[in-house]
């Protein structure tokens, strides 16, 4: 039974002030290294050994310069912008970012990656190539490829998936057996040189290239820079993240209309007003609207949800986000990454500065949709020190629900990037850490990880660093995370 904002009000005051309802997921609190910091304080430094009694150990470093690993850990490298290349001949496309494994034939894994390039194709060197009848708009950079590993990773195939469209970001599988790939822009015809409108969710189908031909926006889903898409395999619906500022963005909710069906070649299918696109807005126990996330300070913090309709969600004249007044909906810098694990979608908000009214860095919220509610589960306090290899991390992006507990997580922040887990209880700990170096070595620069998602088997994690854009497969003794105490 879905929780109505009285019902949430009246059950928050019996149970008594500062007291709020937990949901039936596992409760992610956070611990060293990843503290709620009150008021956006310091995150404080982890405590001597906190991070290495967690997880796999302490990372050791690669005489390659690629990645860190904890022992017995080891990583390959799947594909390579300028050194591995397409079926087809033309170099794998860069800057990867979100990514998806789906099981393909004889124990081989398909994964469907999107490529980040904004803007004309003119300003990247190696733009996801234009392969007849499956591009949008011939003058736009990025797109998505499909990789085949097969099993034991002894071969791998490269091919393009869709093309012709601009800033591929996140996204997210769906329970078919698809991948929806957002545009992270809102630019429109005659905008960077585009000849199409931007900001569109794309289908792209891993086992049939043919369902990829003359690739179609789902417009249904709303026009805005979109993140991440996750849908609700019960009740239909999809959410979907909006990295935005200026004012800061949302997260919304589409509720397909009646009769309407999910299933391969089905969004195809959808007028572009078909369903309704609704964004979030929270309110506290005492039924008072919570106008930013950014305002929650402690673990377990949990808001009431409701849902306010989107007047234009093709943005025809006013961006989506701008379509709504103070005081009707709930705001959140930089929503990314979303998974749908335990009943719910998980979703990150990256960070928070002077555009939020308190500051941290990273945020992982909980969504129920049973009880119509989200909960705080992680919180990062902000990171001063982003170069002391202590635990702390900042940033969080890309996420993906772990087979063996908690969260993994891609960490996009300054100074070091990781790959950085969580228990089931919530508490950090490092699994890599990026050094491929593209800066120089009095001042190194690490690009951010993305794209992080296992194997149907749960024996490899996949994980990409955007830039120059490598995908990596991480194998070793994986196990079901002990609690610790």
């Amino acid at each position: 039974m879905s929780l109505s904002r009285r019902d949430f009000v009246n059950r928050s005051t019996v149970l008594g002030a500062g007291v709020l309802i937990a949901g039936s997921a596992e409760v992610l609190a956070t611990a060293p290294g990843a503290i709620a910091a009150p008021l956006g304080g310091d995150a404080p430094a982890a405590g001597e050994g906190a991070h290495t009694a967690l997880g796999y150990g302490p990372l050791v470093s690669d005489p390659d310069g690629i990645l860190a690993l904890p022992k017995g850990f080891t990583y390959r490298i799947i594909t390579y912008t300028g050194k591995t290349t397409l079926v087809t001949g033309e170099s794998t496309p860069s800057n990867h970012d979100g990514t998806a494994a789906f099981p393909g034939r004889h124990g081989a894994t398909l994964l469907v990656n999107n490529h980040e390039l904004k803007g004309k194709r003119s300003s990247w060197p190696h733009p996801v190539p234009l392969l007849e009848g499956h591009v949008y708009d011939p003058a736009a950079a990025g797109g998505c490829t499909v990789v085949e590993v097969a099993e034991r990773g002894r071969q791998v195939r490269e091919w393009v998936g869709i093309a012709g469209t601009s800033t591929n970001c996140a996204g997210g599988a769906t329970p078919w057996g698809t991948w929806l790939s957002g545009e992270e822009t809102e630019d429109r015809a005659g905008q960077n040189g585009m000849t199409k409108d931007h900001g569109y969710i794309f289908e792209v189908d891993p086992y049939d290239q043919e369902a990829n031909r003359d690739p179609k926006p789902v417009k249904a889903f709303g026009r805005y820079p979109h993140e991440a898409a996750v849908v609700d395999p019960k009740r239909g619906h999809v959410y979907l993240t909006e990295d935005a500022s200026g004012p800061n963005g949302l997260l919304y909710r589409w509720t397909p209309p009646a009769g309407f069906h999910h299933g391969r070649g089905r969004l195809r299918t959808l007028a572009d007003d078909a369903g309704v696109l609704e964004a979030f807005k929270c309110f506290d126990s005492h039924g008072k609207l919570v106008d930013d996330l950014s305002r929650a300070t402690a673990i377990g913090t949990t808001y009431g949800v409701d849902w306010v309709k989107v007047p234009d969600r093709d943005a025809k004249t006013v961006s989506v986000r701008k379509q709504f007044k103070d005081g009707e909906i709930t705001r959140s810098r930089k929503l990314e990454g979303m998974w749908w694990g335990d009943g719910g979608t998980y979703f990150v908000a990256s960070y928070a500065r002077e555009e939020s009214p308190v500051q941290h860095d990273g945020q992982v919220w909980f969504y129920n949709p049973a009880r119509r509610t989200v909960t705080l589960k992680v919180l990062l306090g902000v990171n001063k020190d982003v170069w002391a290899d202590n635990g702390n991390f900042d940033g969080p992006d890309n996420i993906t629900v772990s087979p063996h507990g908690g969260l993994v997580i891609a960490e996009d922040g300054e100074g070091q990037q990781h790959l950085f887990g969580t228990t089931d209880e919530g508490r950090t700990f490092p699994i890599a850490r990026n050094e491929f170096n593209l800066g120089t070595a009095e001042e190194p620069e690490y690009s951010e990880f993305t794209g992080v998602t296992f194997s149907a088997d749960g024996g490899t994690l996949f994980a990409n660093i955007q830039e120059p854009g490598i995908m990596l497969a991480v194998t070793g003794p994986w196990h079901r995370l002990r609690r610790h105490h």
